[in-house]
């Protein structure tokens, strides 16, 4: 059974940064490719980022300039480094897994086969 784990989350000040981690226990991970998406309280899940397997990444178009995903296929994780962080960036993050490789819309979440449970990132003074 495929399991997606993230970490790194917690409560941050305007302005600062986070990397959150999504450890995969997958045989094929570098076959998938990866996203992050964010549930705001009282909102519905959107699309963050995506990465494929030759580690081309899009992105929500805003917060395009302050994040960047990556991936690390010997450590089965995918990252989210996420800057200059400000209170509309509270949310649950999750990581989500394509294991077709190659999909398209990308930002779609039905394109994607595994998800994790989440980690709360907060951001307020």
């Amino acid at each position: 059974q495929v399991q997606l784990v993230e970490s790194g989350g917690g409560s941050v000040q305007p302005g600062g940064s986070v990397r959150l981690s999504c450890v995969a226990s997958v045989a094929t991970f570098e076959d998938y490719a990866w996203g992050w998406f964010r549930q705001a309280p009282g909102k519905g899940r959107e699309f963050v980022a995506h990465i494929t397997q030759g580690n081309n990444d899009w992105y929500k178009d805003s917060p395009k300039d302050r994040f960047s995903i990556s991936r690390d296929n010997a450590k089965n994780t995918v990252y989210l480094q996420m800057n200059n962080l400000g209170p509309a960036d509270t949310a649950i993050y999750y990581c989500a897994g394509a294991r077709a490789g190659k999909i398209w819309p990308y930002w779609l979440e039905s394109k994607y086969d595994d998800w994790g449970q989440g980690t709360q990132v907060t951001v307020s003074a």
